[in-house]
């Protein structure tokens, strides 16, 4: 045979993801199912080609690796740094929790609790990956409730490397002869920190002045290849940079080297360059995840795997659910937060491979973790389209603004991103009377502290759009870029106001027939906008030319 283990193994995994991935489409269930049952068909628990393990399981953290660069990519330090208030004692405490409740079940499967303590750790920790592709498929990774959940992950990982540092000197002072010492403990603690403070250092006072200096000049040279080859170097190499020199998880250095670029104008390029790589090397994560899930785990320890499962799914979610709503914020954002960590996976088969080498996790224990993994990945989907409130669902109490009785004719504008936020400041600067409707809480402050008045809700609820006068109003511009959730807000306002005049924003030839057939009288898509102009732009210098040869 002609083929060497990585080529199998990614052609393997590829291959067989694409057959199971393409059925669990068809059967209307997560892709993500169909990923984790290729993991197990090429796995070695199964009869036929087996994959080879540890090189699908380096493939994979190539994927984790891309993906929190990704991540970085749309998280800003002002967006971190926005949601520490939950983040932080959210993390911490679902983490108490979730490892209590480990320790309590591992006490009562005779273990010592020490391997009940590393148990109870590698459930408390969720899978950035599926956390992300859920967050994805909602698209709300960029709204609050998306960076509550994302910076709760980014404090995990965070105490999860520097449980990677302790559980040596704790493993060696606990089974030890000496009687144990608060240095030993003490000493690779602050040199955990001293290696994670050394790292934001130079990633924020270098790092951040040298990646973007670096992409500007490639930019410059006109290379699309080159610079996606840059994009991915970048990637690649802060991340095993940070690895090696700083001992910080590849993940975590992959995070602040996105989180660095996405400051700068690159940052969407960046995204659309690594986007292809970054799905196929998460779907080769999914894929090494089931080829470490041995079945005979669900026939030989049933009533141990079921309270591990519902440890995973709901007790951590029950916590983590309470100390959101004890932080006082929106059942909405703690559903959210609480769905996104009903599963485990990339720390914790790190902790379960290092507890087991360090002899303080027993055997079990490691199956238990892998088949808890596995069936909270495979119910995660499930979990999110069952509890979780869409973008475009009503969740939220109507907040209008002052009194808009008196208004007439006005404009209502839906959407402040990029383009509402434009259309806003320039129907300011006319002084056209609008009210806008945004149902991120985030973005309504920003609208609010810059003077405009806000409804916040969802436009696609009628109570919104009658807060807003959208009865008594000229105009309607829709803004958002969800061209197809454009077209229920279309249809709302149609029904309360059949003559107001529509525009709305698209991204597509399907968008604009969607919206069109809803009831938009005028739809904007983008390219089509930029090809316009640069027609008209490429038709003023002929237009004067004539002009002069028609005076001489």
């Amino acid at each position: 045979m002609h083929h060497t283990p990585l080529i199998a193994t990614i052609v393997a995994g590829l291959v067989m993801a694409f057959i199971m991935g393409s059925l669990a489409h068809k059967l209307k269930v997560s892709p993500i199912a169909g990923y984790l049952l290729a993991g197990i068909f090429v796995g070695p628990f199964t009869p036929g080609f087996v994959a080879d393990g540890d090189l699908a399981a380096e493939l994979a953290e190539i994927g984790v690796i891309l993906l929190m660069f990704g991540v970085g990519l749309h998280f800003s330090l002002r967006d971190l740094l926005a949601v520490k208030g939950v983040a932080v004692p959210g993390a911490i405490g679902q983490i108490a929790g979730a490892t209590l409740m480990g320790m309590g079940l591992s006490w009562a499967l005779g273990w010592d609790p020490l391997a009940g303590f590393v148990f109870g750790l590698a459930l408390s920790v969720a899978s950035t990956v599926v956390l992300l592709r859920a967050l994805q498929g909602f698209g709300i990774v960029d709204t609050e409730r998306g960076r509550i959940a994302v910076g709760w992950l980014i404090v995990e990982d965070l105490v999860m490397v520097l449980a990677l540092v302790l559980l040596p000197a704790l493993a060696e002072v606990m089974k030890g002869d000496a009687p144990a010492s608060w240095t030993a403990l003490l000493v690779p603690l602050a040199q955990t920190a001293f290696k994670v403070t050394g790292f934001l250092v130079v990633m924020l006072l270098v790092a951040r002045r040298v990646i973007p200096m670096a992409l500007h000049w490639v930019v410059h040279t006109g290379s699309r290849e080159l610079f996606r080859l840059a994009v991915l170097a970048i990637a690649l190499g802060v991340a095993f940079g940070a690895a090696v020199v700083f001992d910080v998880s590849f993940a975590l250095g992959a995070f602040f080297a996105g989180m660095i670029l996405g400051e700068t104008p690159l940052s969407r390029q960046a995204t659309e360059e690594t986007l292809p790589l970054r799905d196929a090397f998460a779907v080769l994560f999914f894929v090494s995840v089931g080829m470490l899930f041995n079945p005979a785990v669900v026939v030989e320890q049933p009533l141990p795997l079921i309270a591990t499962v519902l440890i995973i799914v709901l007790g951590k979610s029950v916590a983590a659910y309470l100390i959101v709503r004890a932080l006082k914020y929106s059942h909405r954002i703690a559903i959210t937060a609480a769905a996104s960590l009903a599963q485990i996976g990339e720390f914790s088969f790190i902790l379960a491979t290092l507890g087991t080498s360090l002899a303080i996790l027993p055997a079990a224990g490691r199956d238990l973790i892998l088949a808890g993994a596995l069936l909270s990945i495979l119910f995660n989907p499930f979990i999110f389209n069952w509890f979780v409130p869409k973008r475009q669902e009503k969740t939220d109490p109507i907040e209008p603004p002052v009194d808009t009785s008196d208004l007439r004719d006005h404009v209502v504008l839906v959407g402040f991103g990029r383009v509402g936020k434009l259309i806003a400041r320039d129907l300011l600067a006319k002084q056209r009377r609008f009210i806008l409707i945004e149902d991120q809480a985030d973005m309504a402050r920003d609208a609010k502290a810059e003077g405009f008045d806000v409804v916040r809700g969802n436009a696609v609820d009628p109570e919104a759009l009658k807060a807003a006068g959208v009865e008594r109003a000229a105009r309607l511009l829709i803004a958002i870029p969800e061209g197809f959730e454009g077209g229920a807000v279309v249809e709302a306002a149609r029904a309360i106001n059949p003559g107001i005049a529509i525009v709305a924003r698209a991204h597509s030839d399907a968008e604009v027939e969607h919206l069109e057939a809803k009831g938009a009288g005028e739809v904007v898509m983008g390219e089509r906008e930029i090809a316009s102009r640069m027609l008209s732009l490429c038709a003023v210098p002929g237009a004067r030319r004539r002009s002069r040869a028609g005076k001489r």
